[in-house]
């Protein structure tokens, strides 16, 4: 996949870059990310320098994973990341995706995560042909839960003992967002249009 940008009314999103390395390491400081979180702990500089360096360029190349720093439009300031993972199923009949984000606490509040979500769930299901979107996040993640609900992903449930985190086995919940969950974003008129289409039909269970 050649990496991509996308724009909100605040917000670019775009792949990261090694000058992105300083405020991406400055980010991680917070206790928050590492603890809810892949990211190492400690994070170093060397971490950061690897993940914009290395693993953003791999993920877009090798289709594993699509990372993208999330910007302020009126300055630039780093708001956060957010990110496709799991792409193994994308392009199997599941066609399949999860979505991922960490926002720096000092933009945290001001409705950045959803606004940028918002812009990668309709990249996704318009523009790569998802069909289901997942969200998961260790049990307890109450920050996490609250973005996925405003996006209006359907929460299915605990995965019991799913997540190994620092040696020990943990719940993970886990969410989903169909295309026909998404409504348009309101037009001029302030109407929504119409939900994006799920391409391969769906026959729920009636129980």
């Amino acid at each position: 996949m050649k990496p991509v940008t996308l724009t909100t009314e605040r917000l670019v999103l775009r792949p990261f870059g090694p000058s992105d390395a300083p405020a991406v390491h400055t980010a991680c400081q917070e206790p928050d990310i590492p603890r809810w979180t892949s990211v190492p702990s400690p994070y170093g500089v060397a971490d950061a320098e690897q993940f914009v360096g290395a693993a953003v360029p791999e993920g877009w190349r090798d289709d594993t994973a699509y990372h993208f720093a999330v910007v302020t439009r009126a300055d630039g300031t780093l708001a956060g990341a957010m990110g496709l993972v799991r792409l193994d199923r994308l392009r199997t009949p599941e066609r399949q995706a999860e979505l991922g984000y960490w926002a720096a606490k000092e933009q945290r509040g001001r409705g950045y995560t959803v606004e940028a979500a918002r812009a990668v769930l309709r990249w996704a299901f318009r523009d790569l042909g998802v069909e289901r979107m997942e969200w998961r996040a260790e049990a307890g993640n109450e920050g996490s839960r609250a973005v996925a609900r405003k996006l209006g992903f359907r929460m299915e449930g605990t995965l019991r003992a799913k997540l190994v985190h620092e040696g020990t086995r943990r719940d993970v919940w886990i969410g989903s967002l169909l295309p026909s969950d998404l409504a348009e974003e309101p037009g001029p008129s302030g109407a929504g249009g119409p939900a994006v289409p799920d391409a391969t039909p769906y026959l729920p269970y009636p129980g």
